[in-house]
């Protein structure tokens, strides 16, 4: 089920329900039951894959921790290693390897015929694998115990909130907390139900409005309608193309955050702004911060991080951003947008001092309000012609895109590229207020009214006052477009 349905609406209070008059001792029962009963909404006939993923690296987390020899340890790493990234490759990526490698072959006129597989691809796959190999990563490397109990460490890989689009949680935070008798407070439930208010309006008034204007533009490449394929309609689809996949994945986040929160269980931050920052490498502090954390520490550190020669640095930051592309989907394109990523951090490494030594010679602090604006407009418009490869749906029409984005702006009609993606100026508008309000909400999610009024410099009656009309905002919009039909979260398919 999504969050965004009826279904979700009537099974998470029966659960917070149970998870309140149920004794500790079997709440994780409880827990685990309704969170396989989430996962078999979307897929009974996959259940398994979760399963078997989950008793390899218990399993082998304890082999681990009980083996005396480093390399019979390394031996049970090993296993779990493989067969977690070989269910994941298996499901994911064989057939987007037997294509390319089937093509490859052909190119030298051995007419190999492509072998494809009618496979579905698990909802969330990638975030439960990472999870448990992050838990048998850390078992292995000494840096926690392995867990004896099957059923906390069974929980803990698939705890509902976060289970199908993350954040990748590690073990050592959540773990504890789905043993902890983790009491009701009046502050967690606010500040969860205004994280799940906030997730709602991000993903049905924002993402799901959106996203059909986006549509209109990147899967109709093909048609020949007046003035709804040139530089303004895809300068336009890409800029909104962000705005939705940030909506639709850190609602999706808000809300698993906020649902976790009402039990008293602390998720990870996931998202911080990513659109205010000065540099990629700032963005990716800021964007699916549990993935790029993952990554971090399982795959950039281990490579050597950037304590070693310049060449190796810049290897592992291309090798991270390339693994990064292939971890979001088999097609080239997701490949192509994160090995743009890594390039893009490579640049501005090289170019970091001389940058800084231009603004310090026109006496330019880096503090400055113009050049921090001059700044994070760069770092978006590189994000987004790293979003357009994201978003692209083959390389040739991401090729078609490039060249239209920068040589198809002759004779353009901006009126009549509006009325061919049948959008209005007030609805621009209304997406550039919801922007707003979503802001100003992410800001204060978690402020009491006594820090609003000192963070935004108002009176507490006022601040009580600005916080009440965006709420009443946003639960306004959320009701009026209740009716819609359900969708599914964009990152579902990661």
């Amino acid at each position: 089920m999504v969050f965004n349905s009826l279904e979700f609406l009537i099974f998470y209070p029966i659960v917070l329900l149970l998870y309140r008059i149920l004794p500790l001792k079997i709440r994780w029962i409880m827990l685990l039951i309704v969170s396989y009963y989430f996962y078999i909404s979307w897929q009974a006939d996959l259940i398994y894959l979760i399963l078997f993923t989950t008793v390899v690296s218990y399993v082998c987390a304890r082999k681990i921790e009980t083996s005396v020899t480093k390399k019979a340890k390394k031996v049970y790493l090993v296993i779990a290693l493989v067969a977690s990234l070989s269910v994941l490759f298996f499901f994911k990526y064989f057939n987007f390897l037997s294509e390319n490698v089937t093509n490859l072959i052909n190119v030298f006129g051995f007419g190999v015929t492509e072998l494809t597989l009618n496979l579905i691809l698990p909802v969330g796959i990638s975030f439960y694998t990472f999870q448990t190999l992050s838990y048998v990563i850390d078992v292995y490397r000494g840096s926690i115990k392995a867990e004896k109990h099957f059923g906390y460490y069974a929980l803990y890989v698939s705890y509902f909130p976060q289970l199908v689009a993350g954040p990748i949680e590690r073990p050592e935070n959540l773990l504890p907390q789905l043993k902890r008798k983790n009491p009701f407070t009046a502050y967690d439930t606010a500040v969860g139900l205004k994280m799940m208010a906030v997730g709602f309006f991000k993903k049905v008034a924002v993402a799901d409005q959106i996203s059909k204007y986006v549509d209109a533009v990147y899967n109709n490449l093909d048609k020949t309608t007046p003035g709804l394929i040139n530089g303004f309609t895809i300068t336009l689809a890409t800029v909104l193309f962000a705005v939705q996949i940030y909506c639709d994945f850190s609602g999706y986040t808000d809300i698993a955050i906020g649902c976790a929160r009402i039990m008293g269980i602390k998720l990870m931050q996931n998202f911080d702004n990513p659109y205010t920052a000065t540099s990629i490498k700032d963005f990716w502090r800021r964007w699916h911060i549990s993935l790029t954390s993952w990554f971090t520490d399982y795959v950039y550190i281990p490579l050597g991080g950037s304590r070693c020669s310049k060449i190796k640095h810049y290897r592992n930051i291309i090798l991270v951003f390339f693994i990064s592309g292939v971890w979001h989907g088999a097609a080239w394109t997701f490949i192509l947008w994160g090995t743009m990523h890594g390039v893009y951090q490579i640049v501005g490494n090289l170019t970091a001092k001389y940058r800084v030594k231009f603004w310090d010679r026109l006496g330019v602090s880096q503090q400055n309000p113009i050049l921090v604006f001059v700044k994070r407009a760069g770092t978006f418009i590189l994000v987004c012609i790293a979003w357009m490869a994201f978003r692209a749906n083959s390389l040739r029409d991401l090729g078609f895109l490039y060249k239209q984005l920068f040589t198809g702006w002759s004779g353009v009609s901006i009126a009549e590229s509006m009325k061919a993606l049948d959008l209005s100026v007030l609805v621009l508008i209304t997406v550039a207020f919801s922007i707003f309000v979503i802001n100003q909400l992410d800001k204060q999610i978690n402020l009491r009214i006594s820090e609003l009024h000192l963070d935004m410099g108002l009176s507490v009656s006022r601040a009580n006052a600005y916080l009440t009309v965006c709420w009443t905002i946003c639960v306004a919009w959320l009701i009026l477009l209740a009716s819609n039909a359900a969708s599914s979260f964009i990152y579902f398919q990661f």
